[in-house]
């Protein structure tokens, strides 16, 4: 009796790809889509149609469309695209464009990073300025892809139910801090809070990224603007000293108080690292010039870049968590096991019911967004994608010869969905294969002194 292993399996199938009929159409779509991992199938029909009812162009049938995940473990190329587009939201705030003026970028601007505080010793690894290793405090010095680096020192004393509560809280609490700092904004212009609005507005825009033991820290732009945003300059009352300050004395402040399951209260409150930094307006590439600010074009790209992680720990985190028992199967350390079954167990709990745990046990408990930013800080995701679709539909009209600009026309969509992915991995494998070419092209077309 001939076995059939899954290495044979995987062999059969992209045979059987390569050589399909279909092939070159599916290739095709899949190209179209950027080379998406994980696409959603859709059946219907799409018209353009002209303001007089005219149907410009029909496309009726099968197609496939993007999967828009963030994370790069689930879709590098959604998550290309994504990252690309939170790069020219981030930056736009920092340097101007997409309706927002460039003396933005003279408005008092900083650079900061909140993390989590600690619940136990983990296992670390730190860097000497010479490049040596530093002794863990196990002994050991750890390696860079050691799995142990971030994991509890001492497990059965470490606080899994307080990270839990906290992470669960982590955007709650940046909102008390967001709160506190206008205070003390507003204490600093000798004004009432209420009155604030009416002298300075506060800017920002976050993204959370995971550290190694499981816990977000935040990376966030903030700017300080004039009563109507970033068309009206910063009162002359604060300068980007002023802002650090105030920055500093807010998050080491600021205590959102919660209580365990046995009614105990625990205080949330920020990490003593916290890290304020003033950003420069200079084009440069390296991250930080030689005075230690940080550049807003490097800044932008590395916030970019921490928006489309995920967890860090195994892709199959990125997935929610239908059935506690399944955790067996996750390729995890023990530490992030136990932060998983942590946030299962009190997301059981009815005093926890409206933190809805347990959908985000996958996540580690954090339940916020990974990017997020104030009303007027910049554009939005939404106004990025809406550009996108225009540009296309121009395409599309200037491909149909047709004597309309893509403002006149009418876009009519009517598809369903039939389902979710590729059929097998040699499809997935074929099309992270498209994905990766077209990154490289990126690539080479962005690289200094190439011409478009």
């Amino acid at each position: 009796m001939t076995t059939t292993t899954p290495h044979d399996q995987h062999e059969h199938d992209l045979s059987h790809l390569l050589r399909s009929p279909g092939f070159q159409e599916w290739r095709r779509e899949v190209t179209a889509i950027g080379g998406c991992a994980a696409p959603i199938h859709l059946t219907g029909s799409s018209r353009i149609v002209t303001g007089d009812g005219t149907v410009l162009a029909e496309r009726a049938g099968d197609i496939l469309a993007p999967c828009g995940n963030r994370r790069a473990s689930v879709c590098p190329a959604c998550s290309d695209r994504y990252a690309s587009d939170a790069y020219h939201l981030i930056r736009a705030g920092m340097a101007g464009g997409k309706g927002v003026p460039e003396s933005a970028a003279a408005h008092p601007r900083v650079f900061v990073t909140l993390t989590a505080p600690s619940f136990g010793p983990v296992h670390t690894r730190r860097v000497t300025a010479r490049g040596l290793v530093v002794p863990c405090v196990c002994g050991d010095k750890h390696h860079r892809d050691d799995p142990r680096v971030g994991t509890a020192l001492d497990p059965d004393g470490h606080d899994y139910e307080g990270a839990i509560l906290w992470q669960a809280h982590a955007g709650k609490l940046w909102n008390r801090f967001a709160i506190r700092l206008r205070r003390l904004l507003a204490q600093v212009l000798g004004v009432k809070v209420r009155d604030v609005r009416h002298h300075a507005r506060l800017s920002y825009a976050k993204v959370a990224e995971y550290q190694r033991r499981g816990l977000v820290h935040f990376h966030a732009v903030v700017r300080l603007d004039g009563p109507d945003g970033p068309t009206t300059g910063a009162p002359a009352g604060i300068t980007t000293d002023g802002l650090h300050a105030a920055i500093r004395e807010a998050a080491g402040s600021v205590v959102l108080t919660v209580d365990r399951p046995d009614g105990t209260p625990l205080p949330l409150t920020w990490g003593r690292q916290v890290d304020v930094r003033p950003i420069t307006s200079t084009t440069a590439a390296q991250l930080e010039d030689d005075d230690g600010e940080i550049t807003d074009t490097a800044l932008a790209a590395y916030v970019a870049k921490y928006a489309t992680k995920g967890t860090g720990k195994s892709e199959a985190t990125d997935r929610p968590i239908r059935d506690i028992s399944h955790l067996r199967h996750l390729d995890l350390t023990e530490h992030h096991r136990r932060l998983i079954e942590t946030a299962w167990e009190l997301g059981g709990l009815a005093e926890y019911e409206g933190l809805n745990l347990r959908r985000w046990a996958h996540m580690l408990g954090f339940r916020g967004h990974f990017l997020t930013k104030s009303r007027a800080y910049s554009t939005t995701f939404g106004a990025i994608r809406g550009e996108r679709r225009t540009y296309r539909l121009g395409e599309t009209l200037a491909a149909l010869d047709a004597p309309v600009d893509a403002g006149s026309v009418l876009v009519v969509n009517d598809w369903q969905v039939v389902a979710f992915g590729h059929r097998n991995d040699a499809e997935r494998e074929i099309a992270l294969g498209i994905a990766e070419r077209q990154r490289a092209q990126r690539r080479i077309r962005s690289e200094p002194g190439r011409s478009s």
